[in-house]
């Protein structure tokens, strides 16, 4: 007698089995906390914002001529772009970081994130179809579409990704507060930095910074202060303006920011609203 054949079609009041990209660990990117500013990195830059393919960093956006609004500079493990992305689904935000092995670590969890809400989505959808049940929301399959991360370093090359008044919010979320004197130079806030991004912030942006180190914290508002480009906002009124999600996210996302709950310290909070100065 032969042997039957398994049916290896999925019955149709089967639910669809949603395919999982298993997302990238840490142990694997091992990494030093910091990297020399000034050091020569093996880097590709484009020569300006109008050479970058956009499509390539986000590819459900290409031909929409979308750019992108948030950057996070330094961004770490990805925490802020992680969790911010389905909050703002249409907004494009990019990420900045100079370390190899770190950036690396944030595109794999990019890729292996879309493509789980890819599948999640197609698997609820076709799950509605067969149950009559409301769709899917359109949302959903562009959760994690709308960020993406370039290893570069900000200090020397960040107006080469982003055109004027491009940005609506910049973060500078714990960076490295170089304890030493004689390293103050290299820190991330800089009167000569300063220029640069409200270059590329467009009046009304917010530039958001927080940090455990209360020098640091003084340090950056100090110069943010008297930057005559920034005019400095305080948290409650942000929240009243709606950025509640994006200041949580501020406070909490990171991994530098979970590390110092995690020890009970304190967190320094400081932001700043680009303005628009007439020309007479």
């Amino acid at each position: 007698m032969a042997k039957r054949k398994r049916d290896t079609q999925q019955p149709d009041n089967e639910p669809a089995v949603a395919v999982v990209a298993h997302l990238p660990q840490k142990k694997h990117y091992r990494q030093r906390a910091h990297a020399n500013p000034f050091s020569d990195h093996s880097l590709d830059y484009p020569a300006s914002p109008r050479d970058i393919d956009w499509g390539i960093h986000y590819p459900a956006y290409t031909n929409t001529g979308k750019l992108p609004e948030f950057a996070d500079v330094g961004c770490g493990f990805g925490g802020l772009l992680i969790t911010l992305a389905p909050l703002f689904p249409d907004t494009l935000m990019l990420g900045m970081e100079i370390r190899v092995q770190v950036s690396q670590y944030v595109q794999d969890r990019i890729a292996a994130l879309r493509v789980n809400a890819a599948s999640a989505t197609a698997a609820a959808t076709a799950t509605s179809s067969s149950t009559e049940v409301s769709p899917v929301s359109p949302n959903a399959a562009s959760h994690y579409q709308n960020i993406s991360i370039v290893r570069a370093n900000a200090m020397k090359f960040l107006p080469n990704y982003f055109a004027k008044h491009s940005l609506t919010s910049i973060f500078f979320l714990f960076p490295d507060p170089h304890f030493k004197s004689r390293k103050h130079k290299a820190r991330i806030i800089s009167p000569t930095l300063l220029a640069e991004y409200a270059y590329a912030l467009r009046p009304g942006g917010i530039v958001y910074t927080i940090t455990d180190v209360r020098d640091l914290h003084e340090w950056m508002r100090s110069h943010l202060e008297a930057f005559p480009l920034f005019d400095y906002v305080d948290e409650e009124t942000l929240r009243a303006e709606g950025k509640g999600p994006i200041i949580d996210a501020v406070y909490t996302s990171t991994e530098e920011g979970k590390k110092v709950e995690r020890n009970k310290g304190e967190k320094w909070l400081a932001c700043f609203r680009r303005i628009e100065v007439l020309r007479q």
